[in-house]
């Protein structure tokens, strides 16, 4: 595949090579343990926007290495479900099916995970997440990503009209529901349902994309019940178009950084078998 250098200003160039033909990039010979500060960071914040979805390889770093990586680019989210967070770090989520002392480590086991933007229930949601791979199975357990920014592009104008400027409902709860997520009253009072742009304009590049999702998008407000529910039918089955979604097949060592403002994500499922432990950063807005 082609490998691109990529000039940002006066920086050191990058060297990338593309994951998708719209979106996603490999970022090549670039080590995160070092916590890369200044011109580094603003390069990969650069390359960041650019791509929406960055892959670094080979990496080998602790928790205390990722947090300050993900720490360079804003402060970083406790999340909601506590009992899943690292004892040490906090700021890192544990996504997992392994089990200790008789419960489970991490949130999200080992069935298929459906698709979703990370906090859109959250009045600011993040703007992105960091995922390490650190304990695989040998197959199964990809995650896909799919461009929003491209399925916005690709629909026909009048339906962009119709959709511009509307709000959509998002609800943490109905994520929950619908993948046998128990959640208790703390949880549920952190995450009320909310209202957000069903077309979100990114705060860097401009770019429109579309803010929804299968998982939490529960209802376009305002509209007739039944013409609602048929659109957003078809915009999760639009969105989810292969020319929209790249899938990703994790090797050991491997970083994924995304952009919370124009990508969703899904994980497929893996053989419980086997363990699979993923250590995930939230990057809160300013």
């Amino acid at each position: 595949s082609v490998q691109l250098a990529v000039p940002v200003g006066d920086l050191v160039m990058v060297a990338t090579r593309p994951l998708s033909p719209t979106f996603g990039a490999e970022v090549l010979d670039f080590q995160l343990s070092g916590t890369p500060e200044g011109d580094d960071i603003a390069e990969i914040r650069t390359l960041w926007a650019e791509h929406k979805l960055l892959l670094f390889r080979n990496q080998s770093f602790d928790e205390t290495a990722l947090v300050g990586f993900s720490r360079a680019f804003g402060d970083l989210e406790i999340h909601v479900r506590e009992e899943y967070l690292s004892p040490e770090h906090p700021e890192i989520l544990y996504v997992s099916n392994i089990e200790r002392e008789g419960r489970r480590i991490g949130i999200l086991s080992d069935t298929e995970v459906g698709w979703h933007y990370d906090q859109i229930y959250l009045p600011k949601p993040a703007v992105g997440s960091l995922l390490m791979a650190d304990t695989l199975p040998p197959e199964g357990g990809n995650t896909e990503f799919a461009d929003m920014c491209a399925a916005w592009d690709a629909l026909p104008e009048a339906t962009r009209e119709k959709l511009d400027g509307c709000l959509a409902n998002q609800s943490y709860e109905a994520f929950n529901q619908a993948y046998s997520v128990p959640t208790n009253n703390k949880q549920k009072a952190r995450s009320p349902d909310i209202h957000h742009p069903i077309v979100r304009t990114h705060p860097v590049t401009g770019k429109k994309a579309l803010y929804l999702c299968p998982g939490m998008t529960t209802e376009i407000v305002g509209w007739d019940h039944e013409e609602s529910a048929d659109m957003l039918a078809f915009l999760f089955d639009w969105t989810t178009k292969p020319e929209f979604v790249y899938s990703h097949a994790w090797q050991p060592g491997d970083a994924l950084m995304w952009d919370n403002a124009c990508t969703m994500h899904r994980r497929d499922p893996f053989d419980s078998a086997h363990a699979r432990l993923m250590k995930r950063t939230t990057i809160l807005p300013p």
